[in-house]
């Protein structure tokens, strides 16, 4: 049996089958700890923001940007370092980015001031860009086309299962030790995946194209002005702050999209969304993850202020969703190797939509089981949705512009969670009373919108012009 420093000389050609037995498994290995870490740590600081503002004396509010800088270093960075891979490779902006998130997380523990520790989540947050451009784009590396369904599911099981465990992690180390462990474990983790990376990651043929840092520079202010744009909408900021930020990111953005038409491999991927396959399915991807984050979002609200349940009763009921996910994901991954995406896409939102709706419409007392069919129907669902999409983005692209679209997924995802949250809050400004119920009915018609754009794949001309 070869060596796995043997195995990790692999050329790309040999690349183009897949990763040979059993460097497979170590490298789908360091792609589930990158990302396992990059989803444990947003939840973890969403759990502990109060116990973290009470230490460094910070105010709620200002405690905030412990997850605002994380998430809006990831949002404008994803597109520009995914670009990146495919011109240096998807390894090393991986790596790279394992590097500055563990460097980050050491930061993390170590900080003893609000600025600080908010400053470390900023560097933090563009290390787990680093590892989330690019993740999906290995895998594609990893597997061969064949099996690339099943790849992609073992990220959507991963992202899954750091998602339910994420609040019972964070509340256990809480109990046993203080905030900084929480970002202190992820450094012997960094440490062992990156050691692991250098081995077994494969290599990807680069596009020839020269790097454009310009277009890096617009992407970062037209998406940071839509996320300041969409979150101060959201949560009642001035009117006139909020239109000058998106009339701002509606001009940039013209520029930033008219500088991308002129490029060979645009940062931006216009290029991809003209093939009306990926397009679609980014469609599909942002609608979703706008009505899950509507529904998480709204939920906790539903359960202990309208229902008089507990928070531990809170986080116990709304478990069936993601542990469903992690038995859906795997079977709709294997299936999508074998049926449409657009089918299974549409089938999974359109029992995602189901689910939304009958949590929507509860009655006044009801019992644990019922909300827990219901949150399993909504998991059951979104699993048998993402996974096919996924894997129809991924391969509805070039292999040689695998990292745009890696990154057009992530930024997919961001969006519609953005979005979503952003929603979320206006809802229950406009209507606090009923503000759960009027989100999930919100939530409803994204699911069943991303549902109707999903069944659109099936439709003769997007499918002609899917890529062999």
């Amino acid at each position: 049996m070869p060596t796995l420093s043997e195995l990790s000389a692999a050329s790309p050609a040999d690349i183009e089958t897949g990763l040979p037995f059993p460097q497979r498994y170590y490298a789908i290995l360091v792609v589930a700890l990158g990302i396992t870490l990059a989803v444990l740590d947003g939840a973890i600081a969403n759990v502990a923001l109060p116990t973290i503002a009470r230490h460094l004396r910070a105010s709620a509010a200002s405690s905030i940007w412990i997850v605002n800088a994380y998430q809006l270093s990831v949002t404008i960075s994803l597109l520009p370092l995914a670009s990146l891979g495919d011109r240096i490779g998807y390894k090393r902006v991986y790596l790279a980015g394992m590097v500055l998130f563990t460097v980050a997380s050491l930061g993390c523990a170590l900080a003893s001031t609000l600025p600080e520790l908010a400053f470390a989540r900023m560097v933090q947050g563009l290390g787990g860009a680093g590892i989330m451009s690019v993740n999906t784009a290995l895998v594609r590396m990893i597997y061969p086309r064949t099996q690339l369904g099943r790849g992609v599911a073992i990220n959507a099981m991963v992202v899954a299962i750091a998602s339910a465990v994420g609040p019972t992690l964070a509340s256990g180390v809480l109990a046993i030790a203080t905030w900084p462990w929480l970002f202190a474990i992820n450094v012997p983790i960094g440490i062992a995946a990156l050691a692991l990376g250098l081995r077994a990651l494969p290599v990807n043929e680069r596009h020839p194209a020269p790097y454009d840092y310009v277009s890096a520079v617009l992407n970062a202010i037209v998406f940071g002005l839509l996320i300041f744009a969409v979150d101060g909408l959201g949560h009642g900021e001035s009117n006139r702050l909020v239109a000058l930020e998106f009339v701002l990111a509606i001009v940039i953005g013209w520029f930033f999209v008219r500088r991308q038409l002129t490029q060979a491999a645009p940062l931006l991927p216009v290029d991809l969304l003209a093939n009306p396959v990926f397009a679609l399915s980014i469609s599909t991807s942002v609608c979703s993850f706008c009505a899950q984050m509507l529904a998480f979002v709204a939920l906790p609200f539903m359960l202990q202020e309208t229902f008089g349940f507990s928070q531990v009763d809170t986080g116990l009921l709304m478990t069936p969703w993601p542990l469903v996910i992690v038995g859906a994901a795997p079977l709709s991954g294997a299936l999508s190797d074998r049926y449409p995406a657009g089918m299974l896409g549409g089938i999974g939102l359109a029992l995602f939509a189901l689910g939304l709706l009958s949590l929507a419409t509860l009655g006044a007392h009801p019992a644990a089981f019922d909300i827990g069919w219901r949150m399993a129907l909504c998991g059951m669902g979104f699993g048998v949705f993402q996974s096919p999409n996924n894997r129809q983005i991924l391969s509805s692209a070039p292999r040689e512009r695998s990292g745009g679209a890696s990154g057009m997924l992530g930024t997919a995802r961001l969006t519609g969670q953005t979005l979503g949250a952003a929603l979320v809050a206006l809802i229950f400004g406009i209507a606090p009373q009923h503000g759960p119920t009027a989100a999930l009915y919100v939530a409803t018609a994204f699911a069943a919108a991303a549902a109707v754009v999903s069944l659109l794949r099936l439709m003769p001309g997007p499918a002609a012009r899917t890529p062999g």
